[in-house]
Formats: structure tokens, C-alpha cells, sequence
């Protein structure tokens, strides 16, 4: 006979609390009553870009569904007519953290 385990029946699970308030920050546009996100508006777009370029999260941005897509078409837009970067400037020092081009094999003689 296999050995039984005894377990309560009911077992209740602790609700685990993370760091957040529990409540969405609202969308900014909404809060704006903003129909839709010009492309031309640069100064707005660059709030929902990263420092490397990268368009934020709609859990980082805070914006909805709708104006987070409206978000990522007018960044796509404003980067293809040169208003915006696609990716953010280099500062030069990639040599000093260790970074290498895939090119640049060190001291290697082939």
C-alpha cells in the first residue's frame, strides 16, 4: 500500500501582494480627449520612446489599447520621414565596455 499524504480538503491560497497601487494610470490621450496621435507631433512620440530607441510597453507607457497602437504608427511614420531616430545615438565609448564589431576579430592573424 502506497503511503497517503494527509491534506486538508479545502486549501486556501495567499493572495500574493506586488509592489503596484492595483490601479492603471490612465491613457494620456484619453485623459486629453485626443482622437488620434499626429506623427508630426515629435515631442509628445519621444515620451513613449526608450533612451536606445525603442518604443515603450503599454505597461510602461500607460496609454491604451487604441492609442498604443496609434502610438507605435505615427513612431513607425515620424522615423521613416527622419523625425525621429531609429536607434538612439552612440556615444562612443562601446570600445570601453567591451564591445566588439562582429567584423573586429582582436589580434587574431589568419
Amino acid at each position: 500500500m502506497a503511503k497517503q499524504r494527509s491534506r486538508p480538503t479545502t486549501r486556501r491560497r495567499e493572495k500574493i501582494t506586488r509592489g503596484g497601487s492595483g490601479r492603471r494610470k490612465p491613457c494620456p490621450f484619453c485623459r486629453d480627449k485626443v482622437e488620434f496621435v499626429d506623427y508630426k507631433d515629435i515631442a509628445t512620440l519621444r515620451k513613449f520612446i526608450s533612451d536606445r530607441g525603442k518604443i515603450r510597453s503599454r505597461r510602461i507607457s500607460g496609454a491604451c489599447r487604441r492609442h498604443q497602437s496609434q502610438i507605435a504608427t505615427a513612431v513607425k511614420r515620424a522615423r521613416e520621414l527622419a523625425l525621429l531616430p531609429y536607434v538612439a545615438e552612440s556615444s562612443g565609448n562601446d570600445r570601453e565596455t567591451g564591445r566588439r564589431d562582429r567584423g573586429d576579430r582582436g589580434d587574431r592573424d589568419r
